[in-house]
């Protein structure tokens, strides 16, 4: 171990991510409260399930994509971190912060899903998501110029830096046409379906390329 890894404050990862996993299952959990505070309401005024389903259609449809994009997100740290075999304060801060992004994402579905549509409702959910994939891209970039903390070879290393890459720029993309477009609402976030076939596109395109000498 070198003099400069001596130096720095190195601990296990398996502390944090026990408690990544815990600030995203009850973040998670935080996503169905609103739905299960509107049952009651209308419980107390005798309401049906078929009135809850209609007005809530659209609470209902935040919550479960909310839920998919959390769990993906989650997904892909998990994955990440089978990899890290030490934490510094960089590396921990930059995970402070990507847990800080999703137990916002609660409040931004509320706040998109409960409240009048208007232009901030999608400068925040996506934004947050944004955000999320920025941090989870930081992160990459981090552990590459720190080798000392991680098993992967520099081929992963780089891969997983390009699929967050394209990840965190259509988040961005649909971030912009969301403030560009007043009332599209939610609707620029169609463009993660090009997600996976940017990704395979990007690597065919590595695989085509003669490695420099």
């Amino acid at each position: 171990m070198t003099q400069v890894t001596k130096s720095r404050e190195l601990s296990s990862p398996e502390r944090l991510q026990a408690f990544t996993d815990a600030v995203v299952a009850i973040a998670l959990t935080l996503l169905i409260l609103p739905l299960m505070e509107s049952v009651g309401e209308l419980a107390d005024h005798n309401g049906t399930t078929a009135e809850w389903l209609a007005d809530e259609q659209y609470a209902v449809l935040g919550f479960v994509l909310s839920f998919v994009l959390i769990a993906v997100f989650w997904v892909h740290h998990h994955k990440l971190f089978r990899s890290v075999k030490h934490v510094d304060p960089g590396l921990l801060w930059l995970t402070v912060a990507w847990m800080f992004t999703i137990v916002v994402m609660p409040v931004a579905t509320s706040l998109s899903t409960q409240m009048p549509s208007d232009w901030a409702q999608p400068l925040i959910y996506i934004g947050t998501l944004f955000a999320t994939s920025l941090m989870l891209l930081l992160a990459r970039a981090y552990l590459r110029s720190h080798p000392d903390l991680h098993s992967m070879d520099d081929a992963e290393s780089v891969s997983g830096i390009r699929a967050s890459g394209i990840v965190s720029g259509l988040f961005l993309a649909a971030l912009i046409l969301a403030v560009a477009i007043p009332g599209a609402g939610n609707w620029p976030l169609l463009l993660m379906l090009l997600s996976e076939p940017l990704q395979r596109l990007d690597r065919r395109r590595v695989r085509r390329t003669p490695a420099k000498r």
